[in-house]
């Protein structure tokens, strides 16, 4: 059992005890603090090791970077153009078609049948006409005859041989022949008529014979099969596939319509190269031309649309993909240019780390410009061959002095990879 007269003595020793463990703890670190000061730099005396490079001087690429989207060339989507069963498709999904290479196979029993009704009808027609002819010249010449017999009789009655009853007989069978004549010269117009429209149908047959062998219309790469064997395909109306040229293909993109002016001065002093890399590729960018610009500009985005055309050789572009693309504009001369990873972020911009010739470090601030792949242009700040600091910045502070060392480059490594 605890008394009450006995708890402050308890709390002093208590309050004793913590006070005892707190200056023990003060007195472990004083040590420890005196001999940190001595090892660092302007805070202690130990001279830190960072990895500088030289400033370089090169021409750059004066481009503009926006993200675009893979287009086909052009897409074609296939349907039947009369109606029957597929009989056969030539090709997998997803296969690569060139044009003209045959696609699917209609059955093309009933249109045999009816190119054969058709050049049937047209060899009666023919004939038809060829029977009509040589009525007409049998006619003619019966014509003749008879005028030439009229005429005879009519010179006899004149002369008081024969009665007026046998002229005038022989003068109506002159002017018979002669109608008959004339309707077999209708004869042959019809029949002329009948194979010109017998012909026309046989055409229209074997254009229709034609259409159960559907060829691929483009180049291209086919996409899902919707219509497959032993299905009957309707006549304009079924969809039998879809195909997507990718060579050439398109990459569609839009730039603020702030550029715009500055696009149209380039593009009126040449064609504008293009550069598109895909996703899983970026090492190797393909390569094309700026074809379109759009005729108006987004009034909700204040973006205009561009397109750019590839050859894509190898078909590293497909439909859909989206893209960094890159147009470049022009050629920046004589370039100041550092790596990326030079420039540091402060309170008031961007700085570098430049080392004066006894070693120590002063910050500049700097004018940046734009980006060239792992590099990056200053545009006010620097010098050509002056040396900053490029690994190492967080152990600086200005006017401290430095030590080069190792890591990647050392002392006196070039600003970039490679000249553009």
């Amino acid at each position: 059992m605890m008394y009450p007269n006995r708890l402050p003595m308890l709390r002093v020793r208590v309050i004793t005890a913590l006070l005892v463990t707190v200056i023990i703890a003060l007195n472990g670190c004083a040590p420890k603090t005196a001999a940190s000061e001595k090892k660092g730099g302007k805070k202690g005396g130990e001279i830190p090791i960072v990895v500088t490079t030289k400033v370089s001087v090169r021409s750059v690429p004066v481009e503009i970077q926006v993200i675009g989207n893979v287009e086909a060339y052009s897409t074609v989507t296939v349907k039947a153009q009369i109606t029957g069963l597929i009989e056969k498709v030539h090709f997998k999904e997803g296969d690569f078609v060139a044009k003209g290479a045959p696609l699917f196979s209609i059955d093309p029993s009933p249109f045999q049948a009816s190119l054969s009704q058709v050049e049937a009808n047209v060899a009666r027609d023919k004939a038809i006409l060829e029977q009509s002819r040589a009525t007409l010249s049998r006619d003619q010449a019966q014509q003749k005859y008879q005028q030439a017999q009229a005429a005879r009789f009519d010179n006899l009655f004149k002369q008081g041989i024969i009665s007026k009853d046998q002229a005038e007989q022989m003068q109506t069978s002159a002017d018979a022949i002669s109608q008959s004549v004339k309707a077999d010269m209708a004869a042959i117009q019809s029949a002329q008529a009948s194979v010109a429209a017998g012909e026309a149908a046989l055409r229209n047959s074997r254009i229709q014979l034609g259409y159960t062998s559907i060829r691929a219309p483009i180049d291209g790469r086919t996409g899902n099969l919707i219509a497959k064997e032993g299905n009957l395909a309707s006549a304009n109306v079924t969809e039998l596939i879809a195909i997507n040229e990718v060579q050439p293909i398109y990459v569609a993109f839009s730039v603020p319509e702030s550029q715009l002016p500055t696009i149209k001065e380039f593009m009126s002093r040449g064609k504008l190269t293009v550069i598109s890399a895909p996703p899983d590729d970026p090492a190797n960018p393909e390569r094309g031309t700026l074809t379109f610009v759009d005729n108006r500009v987004d009034a909700n985005t204040g973006t205009i649309r561009l397109k750019a055309t590839f050859d894509n050789v190898q078909r590293k572009l497909w439909p859909g993909q989206f893209v960094k693309v890159t147009v470049q504009l022009a050629t920046r001369a004589n370039a100041v240019v550092v790596p990326n990873q030079v420039v540091q972020t402060g309170q008031d911009g961007p700085f570098v780390y430049r080392v004066r010739e006894d070693s120590s470090v002063e910050a500049v601030k700097v004018v940046t410009g734009s980006r060239v792949n792992e590099d990056i242009v200053i545009d006010k700040g620097l010098e050509p061959d002056d040396t900053v600091v490029l690994e190492g910045q967080l152990r600086l502070a200005p006017n401290m002095k430095i030590r080069t060392g190792g890591g990647k480059g050392g002392e006196g490594r070039k600003g970039g990879k490679k000249k553009e």
